[in-house]
């Protein structure tokens, strides 16, 4: 249930990426402001998009709730893959037979990365102590690389703001799971009166802010590799620290699912770079 839940979200927030970029594109020349805003507003294709990020967003919540942390977010990367088919079944985008192998190591190292590592346990309650470390290194991560980001050159700016935005989606990620835990426990009105909910909503603010501009700065084919790996990297760490996940305890099978890692890692960043250009 976990894995389907995690797939679905990844699949809607391929579809986000797609019909609100399209939706977007089609807009008159000329359109800017509020212009823009009223003809996005009027266009079916970009109102189903935030109906595929609504439902993302459930997926992913009701995926961390049943689930590790560290399945979870890792699984979230077969969103660019999701992407690729949807620009050629829909979009009939001419696609590189480079692409659909980086595609093809992007999931066969997730697949092994996951059966190998068997991330599981995930049943302990964060203490405040935890909460206030995994805070303050990913907040302080996040603070220290945005201001390294305020000048330079496009590329090192965007490399900088998307390992900020990837650490905060990351942290994010643990605030949406504490936040359904609290909403099962109290009711959608009691979670109210505790802070997960408070947090997840300044997470999901911060995170976006950053991740568009690392989009703005600087080139996709930087910061979407680096969004789309060091989020699960930082995932895994804040699984085991704060709701104490582990792995497979055999040094040769950890070592197997390091370098299975490794290949859906470089799937990622060869897939960004031959996929169709928006």
């Amino acid at each position: 249930m976990t894995v389907f839940l995690a797939l679905l979200a990844a699949f809607s927030n391929a579809v986000v990426m797609l019909t609100q970029h399209v939706a977007s594109v089609a807009a008159p020349d000329g359109a800017k402001g509020l212009r823009l805003v009223r003809y996005l507003v009027r266009s079916p294709l970009w109102l189903l998009g935030w109906v595929a990020l609504i439902g993302a967003f459930v997926f992913q919540a009701l995926a961390l709730h049943v689930g590790d942390l560290s399945v979870v977010q890792p699984l979230l990367v077969v969103e660019l893959v999701f992407a690729l088919a949807l620009r050629r079944l829909w979009l009939r985008q001419p696609t590189a037979k480079a692409a659909w192998g980086s595609a093809v190591l992007t999931c066969v190292g997730l697949g092994v990365f996951i059966a190998m590592a068997e991330p599981q346990g995930g049943g302990t309650t964060p203490t405040s102590a935890h909460w206030v470390v995994a805070v303050v290194a990913c907040g302080g991560a996040a603070v220290a690389l945005s201001l390294l980001a305020a000048a330079g050159p496009p590329v090192r700016r965007a490399a900088l703001y998307g390992t900020a935005s990837a650490a905060v989606w990351a942290l994010e990620a643990t605030f949406i799971k504490a936040a359904t835990d609290t909403i099962t426990g109290f009711g959608l009105w009691g979670a109210f009166e505790h802070w997960p909910l408070y947090a997840m909503a300044v997470g999901g603010a911060v995170g976006t802010v950053l991740q568009q501009a690392a989009l703005h700065v600087g080139p996709l084919s930087v910061s979407q590799p680096l969004m789309v790996i060091v989020d699960p990297m930082v995932s895994v760490w804040l699984g085991v620290w704060l709701f104490r996940e582990h792995f497979a305890t055999d040094a040769a099978t950890l070592a197997v699912a390091t370098l299975a890692f490794a290949a859906m890692a470089a799937g990622v960043i060869a897939l960004v770079r031959t996929a169709p250009g928006t």
